[in-house]
């Protein structure tokens, strides 16, 4: 499945837990040797007795991963298909709590990600406090950064020009800054205007992706904080766009887009 090609192997974990380990994730996310994903999501009973049903994300590096924005809507749509989820608003158990979704009439389908946290130790982030934007050591160098947790890490970088950003260079360098001691997903934004911005993310655990749910998200919340931006935005990332609703703290964040099936198979590891 993806979300505007941000893609992923969906696995139906509800009758057995995920026979996998690291290294077979791993595998299994390569695009030449396996079959290739951004993250791989398992659907799962419920541990909540809140919420209708759970889920799980790996990265293609075969570490875990707290939340995914476009993940959450595959895992809808997949449960629609399967017959597991109706119309109206359905709690979700994600790593990082409890999410709802709601289906659509478009076929899109729209995510409360939650309140936006800004504390550096929620993020983690090292820092006495919380603050608009954080320097932080890069490569030797101070880099100006925005933080927040949308049940995952997030790193922001504004640029003038997302087109010639520097992803695949600063990407890993602030993922595995020391500033951020479970490392960090990067998102590289350019306003448009008050109400649209631009998107690049570079990925803890996997790369830059086509799209990035919480990255667009993590973007809206901490652009708006530093009052650049108002409640409804539309973000354009390689992939496509996603319309973001925060009305600020005290809030709920909103997010709508499109999940589609790419294909179904099955794998045979040698």
């Amino acid at each position: 499945m993806h979300g505007l090609g941000n893609d992923f192997v969906v696995v139906d974990c509800r009758e057995a837990p995920l026979a996998l380990d690291s290294a077979a994730i791993r595998l299994l996310g390569d695009r030449h040797f396996g079959v290739g994903f951004d993250q791989l999501l398992t659907i799962e009973p419920a541990r909540d007795p809140a919420c209708a049903h759970a889920y799980g994300i790996w990265n293609a590096d075969g570490s875990r991963s707290g939340q995914c924005g476009n993940g959450v809507r595959c895992v809808a749509r997949w449960l629609q298909r399967a017959g597991a989820l109706g119309r109206g608003a359905t709690r979700l158990e994600s790593p990082s709590g409890p999410v709802e979704v709601e289906l659509l009439e478009d076929g899109q389908v729209r995510v409360d990600m939650g309140e936006p946290r800004f504390e550096p130790a929620a993020i983690p982030l090292r820092a006495d406090g919380p603050a608009p934007s954080y320097a932080i050591d890069v490569a030797g160098r101070a880099l100006e950064v925005g933080a927040v947790s949308m049940g995952n890490p997030h790193a922001l970088v504004e640029v003038d020009d997302v087109a010639t950003a520097p992803v695949a260079v600063l990407g890993p360098q602030v993922e595995h800054a020391g500033a951020f001691p479970a490392g960090c997903n990067v998102g590289f934004a350019e306003v448009r205007s008050r109400g649209a911005i631009r998107l690049r993310v570079w990925e803890r655990g996997v790369g830059e992706t086509l799209a990035c749910g919480t990255g667009a998200c993590a973007a809206v919340a901490v652009l708006r904080a530093r009052a650049k931006l108002d409640a409804d935005v539309r973000v354009a990332l390689p992939g496509g766009e996603l319309a973001i609703r925060w009305e600020g703290p005290g809030h709920a964040l909103w997010m709508a887009g499109p999940a589609a099936f790419a294909f179904e198979g099955e794998w045979a590891p040698a």
